[in-house]
């Protein structure tokens, strides 16, 4: 009986703390390309689209990665700063697609993202890609 309790216990405890993550992104991670249409997010399991936010904008020259995503994910009024056409999401998904504003000039682009995770933590992250 102890033991079916401490598996139970287990079990219980690692699905509580597992958290929605980015699978994978294209462009990939310091891809190198030429001028993308659109961008791919791909998560865990799905969410629920009204508790994300997902932008794509130029990387400032200079500035971090990481500090760019902060700024960026903090920011409301960056609409003419951003490269993705900014949908509206909604319903619940696990793949989604930004179109991005074309032709994207020779550069770095950041992906930053900030999702709700279905046991209610939030998950920030961000990817960072080159169009030559």
């Amino acid at each position: 009986m102890r033991i079916l309790l401490s598996l139970l216990t287990a079990l219980t405890l690692g699905t509580a703390l597992a958290h929605t993550e980015v699978t994978s992104v294209t462009p990939g991670a310091n891809a190198r390309v030429s001028a993308p249409t659109r961008v791919v997010l791909t998560f865990g399991e799905p969410l629920n689209l009204r508790f994300a936010t997902l932008k794509v904008l130029p990387l400032p020259p200079g500035m971090e990665a990481a500090q760019a995503a902060a700024q960026a994910l903090a920011s409301r009024d960056d609409g003419e700063r951003r490269v993705d056409t900014a949908p509206i999401l909604s319903g619940q998904a696990a793949r989604v697609v930004l179109p991005l504003r074309t032709p994207l000039r020779p550069g770095r682009y950041l992906i930053a993202w900030r999702i709700l995770s279905e046991d209610g933590h939030p998950v920030s992250g961000h990817s960072v890609f080159q169009v030559r």
